[in-house]
């Protein structure tokens, strides 16, 4: 369909890869690091380069736009965003960025000028890994976040949400930006993070719906004391109620099955010494399921489970809810059109719900919206080992860009 090589694609991965790359070929590129702001001004300077007016919102979106002939006010919108976990992998978020103006580019050299606007968007943030907070960039896209919301937050050394943001060049408003109104759909090109499509050897998922997600922050306070001179029975120790809470929770969540996942992950003894019982220890829960109902009761459970467990054992527990996302369905029309997109091209394609969030899931809410999946090897991801084959990236490109075709330059 286009010109478009393996070749340049994975220089275009490359290229990008490059900042905040790790020792053994990861990324590390947390939100508003220098890193990220390098990362985002190359993007810049890419999209420039190929026709593209530029400009970032106050908090660092980035976005690319051709203006279009006859319906200008119109915008379809793709792509997806630029932070990382810590030592992630090479396609998780930027992949989508970079196949968004890939496919836009292609179609403009093809076509020329679309009837509707085309416009890439790079999100300054979705990780939620320097700070408590996800999909911080789809979310100032629709004036969803309150200064007070991330007024306290701080990062692992202390910095604040806000100190990081101004150091970057950008400041959240006290008044919430509006919320943009001419967008008529978004769709997101990503790694599936799983390994449904290898599996089945599907070279093409379409997403119709993305999790309902949890995430918690949990502390438990018992009392530090001597390892030796500490009778089992006296003890108040933080770490054997965190294991309790683990394994009985866990055990529940098999027991419930498919699709719902629990995962224990940042897990904190202190003081995280060999010869001294665990006075606290600070958690992570996370929990997902398709089913709005399903993941409110299932949480609520294991809510109170927890607490009763500490009370057992004469420990003191704090229980945040950090996230909290309904269950999102995506576009019927935008699904249904990425499915016949996939057949035009002759593509292996299903239908399937993602696992994982996504920025999709929050722009969703207020616009059309559908996803599309290329397989990871190995279901590999959030790692350096993070890989699709670059026939799989190149299908996924030009997925997307008959899909764009049909909604930026069709009547």
């Amino acid at each position: 369909m286009f010109s478009l090589t393996e070749k340049e694609v994975q220089a275009q991965i490359e290229a990008f890869a490059q900042f905040g790359a790790t020792p053994d070929g990861g990324i590390t590129r947390l939100l508003y690091t220098e890193e990220w702001l390098a990362a985002q001004q190359f993007l810049q300077q890419r999209l420039a380069s190929i026709g593209m007016s530029t400009r970032f919102d106050e908090v660092g979106n980035l976005f690319g736009r051709i203006e279009g002939t006859k319906y200008p006010a119109e915008t379809i919108l793709s792509g997806s965003h630029m932070d990382t976990v810590v030592n992630g992998g090479k396609l998780d978020g930027q992949f989508g960025i970079i196949a968004a103006y890939l496919a836009m580019e292609q179609l403009i050299k093809t076509y020329g000028p679309p009837l509707r606007s085309l416009e890439v968007i790079s999100m300054a943030e979705e990780e939620g890994s320097r700070f408590p907070f996800n999909f911080f960039g789809s979310k100032n896209l629709f004036g969803a976040v309150k200064q007070q919301e991330i007024a306290d937050l701080t990062d692992i050394q202390g910095v604040t949400f806000e100190e990081a943001m101004t150091t970057a060049g950008f400041q959240l408003k006290a008044s919430a930006q509006p919320a943009r109104s001419d967008i008529q759909a978004f769709l997101e090109l990503h790694i599936e993070q799983g390994k449904i499509l290898e599996t089945e050897e599907k070279t093409i998922g379409i997403v119709t719906s993305i999790v309902g997600q949890k995430c918690y922050t949990i502390v438990l306070k018992g009392e530090a004391n001597h390892a030796g001179t500490t009778p089992m029975s006296y003890r108040k120790d933080a770490l054997v109620a965190f294991s309790t809470i683990c394994v009985e929770a866990t055990a529940k969540a098999k027991l419930l099955g498919d699709p719902l996942v629990l995962t224990f992950g940042q897990v904190i003894p202190k003081p995280n010494v060999t010869n001294v019982v665990a006075g606290e220890v600070h958690f992570t829960m996370d929990c997902r399921h398709t089913d709005e109902a399903t993941l409110n009761r299932f949480t609520t459970e294991i809510e109170k489970d927890m607490k009763k467990t500490a009370q057992a054992m004469g420990l003191m527990i704090d229980i945040q809810l950090r996230t909290d996302e309904a269950p999102v369905q995506m576009d019927a029309a935008c699904v249904a059109l990425l499915q016949k997109s996939a057949e035009k091209l002759q593509l292996p394609s299903r239908l399937m719900h993602s696992g994982a969030g996504h920025d999709a899931e929050i722009i969703a809410k207020f616009v059309p919206t559908a996803m599309l999946f290329v397989p990871s090897i190995g279901g590999i991801s959030h790692n350096p080992a993070e890989a699709t084959a670059l026939k799989d990236l190149m299908a996924g490109i030009e997925t997307l860009a008959t899909a764009l075709y049909e909604l930026a330059y069709i009547e």
